[in-house]
């Protein structure tokens, strides 16, 4: 893919710095003259910084602690040109409605994300030429108005036909990030204070509880089987029972069995 030659400055806000790392990497290769200015782990870090630095472009993650990216993209949008990356579908509405100049979902692929920053080059040459002709500026901004309105109503319409469900998760591997596909998840467990993401080849944990999961995963993939397990439905081999009657589940390409609790025992009387 050719390389973009407009010189910028941008930002990149997200709390995890695997991802970081990842999202410079791929703007090196698609926009070498693109300049990361500042980095941020936060909403509120990342408002400070820029007020300071004034970036062209901000690329944002949602889920942050402190001032989360829809909240800080409220105050950021004003100032800069803001691109959402995330690992969650569910708040493209929103992200538009702040202003967002497109939403890129994680991992980010390096022709979708060239596709962004030809984009951004073309914003940011728009600006210019507004800058230059300020009689035409109220049409322009009359014609994207419109353009973000359409886009609006176009997701709403996508959304209310289809719901989009969690398709990565995050998984922290000592100082990495590994993107499990929700495809390799065999189950989901939970404790107090993790829950436990198990696929053929390996184990993670990650702190997001399984009511969340619960609530993002699709549910005809992924079965709620006990207070403490989601299961994904098309890896079960096989539905038993023990010596004291209890209902276990067999996984395929792994050995342990999995209790169903006697309040999802109506899932598998069909089986």
């Amino acid at each position: 893919m050719p390389a973009l030659a407009t010189a910028a400055t941008a930002m990149i806000v997200d709390d995890e710095s695997p991802m970081r790392d990842q999202l410079r990497a791929r703007l090196q290769q698609v926009w070498p003259d693109l300049s990361i200015i500042a980095e941020a782990a936060n909403g509120i870090v990342a408002i400070e910084q820029a007020e300071e630095l004034q970036p062209d472009i901000i690329f944002l993650d949602i889920r942050m602690p402190g001032k989360n990216g829809i909240e800080a993209a409220s105050i950021l949008a004003k100032q800069a040109l803001v691109v959402f990356v995330t690992a969650y579908d569910e708040y493209a509405i929103q992200a538009f409605e702040r202003g967002a100049m497109d939403y890129l979902l994680k991992p980010v692929e390096a022709d979708r994300l060239a596709g962004t920053c030809q984009r951004l080059q073309e914003r940011l040459q728009q600006r210019q030429q507004e800058k230059n002709a300020p009689a035409s500026a109220s049409n322009t901004a009359s014609d994207q108005a419109r353009q973000v309105e359409q886009m609006l109503t176009q997701l709403m319409q996508q959304q209310s036909q289809k719901r989009e469900y969690l398709r990565w998760i995050q998984a922290s591997v000592g100082s990495s990030l590994r993107m499990v596909s929700t495809k390799e998840v065999l189950f989901f467990r939970s404790d107090e204070k993790y829950t436990l993401v198990q696929t053929e080849q390996a184990e993670y944990l990650i702190r997001k509880s399984l009511k969340e999961l619960e609530d993002e995963l699709d549910p005809k993939e992924f079965w709620r089987i006990h207070r403490s397990t989601l299961v994904r439905v098309s890896a079960i081999a096989e539905v038993s029972r023990d010596f004291r009657g209890r209902q276990l589940i067999g996984l395929k390409g792994h050995t342990e069995k999995l209790e169903v609790s006697r309040n999802h025992t109506h899932l598998f009387q069909q089986m």
